[in-house]
């Protein structure tokens, strides 16, 4: 290996270590939040990526139909839950929110593909319609569980995983694809021929984790997810309501993994099954992190991101047994120095 071939590696490493860093921030925040091992993270890349595509082409993306169906199924929840107990203003606040938005965004999918409004619009739709998914998955499937244990919770996760998936492969069909890239302009340094889609990437990955950062720091909304983080029924206690920490982790973690797709697409082919391998990946980083360190997971991820790079180029037949064995000497160490728990709150 010369040292061109090792700066290539390094560049790929560091582009895909920023996804997988992402991703494992993600599902950090919504464990540390909910208790729940979002293994659904990846789900939202492929639909963000997919959803862009499907823009992009002329077609209604069915995510559009998902929202919409899913809000009906949340607002039905809601109404039961509060029927005989809220005014009617409130009753139809809920209509409004999860119903009539959802209506809204839908319309907006079936008009925009056909008047060509740019890439832009496109995103922005693409957004409008993966982010929501998530805190209305957290009310519909983990908000009535959220005194069930870690395993039930993992077991629900892994349930919808698959089902996102599926409807995934329904919405857009087996079929890769990849969306316009956000600049066509490339640098050259040395040997290297950095696109400027990869500096999007790295930047964006940058831009975000500071942003978290001074979120949790700064933001009275961050210092409740802490609270949350840290002791949940301290937390309920006090007055933060646990429901809305939970929706807004779902919130953030859906919106990283859209953004991740978007950021992606382009350089990448995105199939409806792609985000699991992605996700996973992203996982690896957070069990290093312990699932409570942001750094440690983001440091983690990079590493995971170079190993990726230089596996494929060492020894392709074998690169993902590379990758996931990395996690079995982490877990024998942290099973080794911590005292084993039987039920951990």
């Amino acid at each position: 290996m010369d040292s061109t071939i090792l700066m290539f590696l390094v560049q790929d490493g560091v582009v895909n270590g920023a996804v997988y860093a992402l991703l494992g921030v993600a599902l950090v925040l919504v464990f540390t939040v909910t208790r729940v091992v979002f293994i659904p993270q990846g789900a939202f890349v492929a639909y963000g990526g997919l959803t862009m595509a499907a823009l992009e082409a002329g077609r209604t993306p069915g995510t559009a139909w998902l929202l919409l169906v899913m809000g009906v199924v949340a607002a039905g929840m809601e109404l039961l839950r509060r029927w005989g107990t809220s005014p009617p203003r409130v009753m139809a606040r809920i209509l409004a929110v999860d119903i009539g938005v959802p209506c809204g965004l839908l319309a907006v999918s079936l008009w925009l593909p056909g008047h060509g409004l740019g890439q832009w619009a496109n995103i922005l739709l693409t957004f409008a319609l993966v982010i929501p998914i998530g805190p209305v998955l957290y009310r519909i499937a983990f908000q009535p569980l959220a005194d069930a244990s870690v395993l039930v919770l993992f077991i629900v996760a892994v349930g919808i995983d698959l089902t996102m998936t599926g409807l995934g492969l329904v919405f857009f069909g087996p079929e890769g694809y990849r969306t316009e890239v956000f600049s066509a302009v490339s640098f050259s340094v040395g040997p290297l021929n950095i696109s400027a889609q990869s500096i999007w990437i790295v930047a964006m990955a940058a831009m975000l984790l500071g942003g978290l950062f001074v979120f949790f720091e700064r933001t009275l909304l961050g210092k409740a997810l802490r609270a949350s983080a840290v002791n949940r029924r301290g937390a309920r206690l006090v007055g933060i309501p646990t429901s809305l920490s939970g929706r807004t982790a779902f919130g953030l973690a859906a919106f990283i993994g859209c953004l991740s797709g978007l950021l992606i697409a382009p350089v990448t082919t995105i199939y409806f099954d792609t985000g699991f391998m992605v996700g996973l990946k992203g996982l690896i980083g957070a069990i290093i992190g312990g699932l409570i360190s942001y750094p440690v997971t983001a440091v983690a991820a990079l590493v995971v991101g170079l190993l990726e790079a230089f596996s494929s180029f060492e020894a392709s037949a074998f690169k993902e047994v590379i990758i996931f064995t990395v996690i079995i000497p982490v877990l024998l160490w942290r099973s080794l120095t911590r005292p084993h728990i039987e039920d951990e709150e």
